[in-house]
């Protein structure tokens, strides 16, 4: 039973992804197509799955309300905040987690350690966009006419040597962020402190916020800080699994401001 309970399970996941035909999924499972096919059955019976006009497998309506109801009864920062809080104990250092509102991106939660820096940023205070990690990692995966909305409202102000004072010199960070998956403020806004950031996402796809970890240039420099990325990286796939991100499961044949 648990084997068939797990075998529903990803043919859920897969299909989320696109519409599947039986003999993909049939693939995907490891088992005969009458095997998978009486799966399907089930599935569709309930209302998890259903067959489009050419005979491939999607996910159904009764599964999009139940993923609304989930989404109901969580508020976000009470989702993340066990994530950061168990990441600033592993790293020692202040943790910080920002979302998009509108046209604004938002602190909504931050742990600072004892002995770690302590942040001239509240809870429910805006982000300085061009200089602060969390805001890059958020700008870089927005769609460009929602990234531009909150660009908008930069000041490009020099804070420092280090400070973009372009949105020129931010768009090609931002593109710096898309490839690497990770963004990072190098001093930017404070000469004395650094830090490095990535994007959570949701159930759709989108970015739903990014986790920050910042340091006293003294204590950890940003070389130093990139030691930290797959503890980081850890954190932010913890919480966006939390928030039903999916990635597309592998065949058995494939089978790499602070």
């Amino acid at each position: 039973m648990a084997q068939t309970v797990q075998r529903a399970i990803d043919i859920l996941e897969f299909c989320s992804v696109r519409p599947r035909t039986l003999a993909e999924i049939s693939e995907m499972c490891g088992v005969h197509r009458t095997t998978a096919l009486r799966l399907l059955q089930t599935l569709e019976g309930a209302g998890f799955v259903r067959k489009d006009e050419r005979g491939r497998y999607g996910v159904g309506f009764r599964l999009a309300a139940l993923s609304e109801s989930a989404l109901a009864q969580f508020d976000l920062r009470t989702l993340v905040h066990r994530h950061i809080v168990d990441l600033s104990e592993r790293v020692g250092q202040t943790v910080q987690f920002a979302v998009r509102q509108r046209d604004r991106i938002v602190y909504v939660d931050k742990i600072e350690p004892v002995g770690s820096i302590h942040l001239d940023t509240r809870i429910g205070g805006y982000v300085v966009v061009h200089t602060a990690g969390v805001s890059k990692a958020i700008l870089a995966h927005l769609p460009r006419q929602e990234a531009a909305a909150i660009l908008d409202h930069a000041t490009f102000e020099s804070f420092t040597g280090n400070t973009l004072t372009t949105r020129e010199a931010l768009e090609e960070r931002l593109a710096e962020v898309r490839r690497q998956g990770w963004a990072y403020d190098d001093g930017e806004y404070e000469t004395i402190s650094n830090c490095i950031a990535a994007p959570v996402w949701d159930y759709t796809g989108e970015v739903a916020g990014a986790i920050s970890i910042t340091s006293i240039k003294t204590q950890a420099d940003i070389d130093e800080l990139r030691r930290l990325l797959p503890e980081l990286l850890t954190t932010t796939q913890a919480v966006s699994r939390d928030l039903g991100h999916l990635r597309e499961p592998e065949t058995p044949a494939a089978g790499g401001d602070s």
